[in-house]
């Protein structure tokens, strides 16, 4: 596994709640969305992330019609949902500083 895909594994999960936080979207259109934002992400890495996040109850799946074909299951982010993602960027500018710093060799 390459040192960007275990970087992308560690901050997905957020990235996630980001995108379903602006609107609802279906599993396809969520990889499309994190491409172009350029997360290069495969929908067999999402699927399972997707499945956890509901489990853990900060998404909700609902299966709608699609003007275009079969259903899809639109995901929903929950008020659960919504805390994790406000803990996530905590979190995630907790760390960015100080990496962006150091890469940057500031004091």
């Amino acid at each position: 596994m390459s040192i960007r895909s275990q970087l992308l594994k560690g901050i997905l999960e957020g990235c996630i709640l980001a995108v379903v936080d602006r609107q609802t979207v279906y599993g396809y259109e969520l990889s499309l969305k994190l491409q172009d934002y350029g997360l290069s992400v495969s929908e067999g890495s999402i699927y399972p992330i997707l499945l956890r996040l509901q489990k853990e109850k900060l998404i909700r799946g609902e299966m709608q019609k699609s003007p275009t074909g079969p259903n899809r299951k639109y995901y929903y982010l929950t008020d659960e949902g919504a805390e994790a993602l406000e803990e996530f960027k905590v979190n995630w500018e907790g760390l960015k500083s100080p990496v962006d710093r150091l890469l940057h060799k500031e004091e």
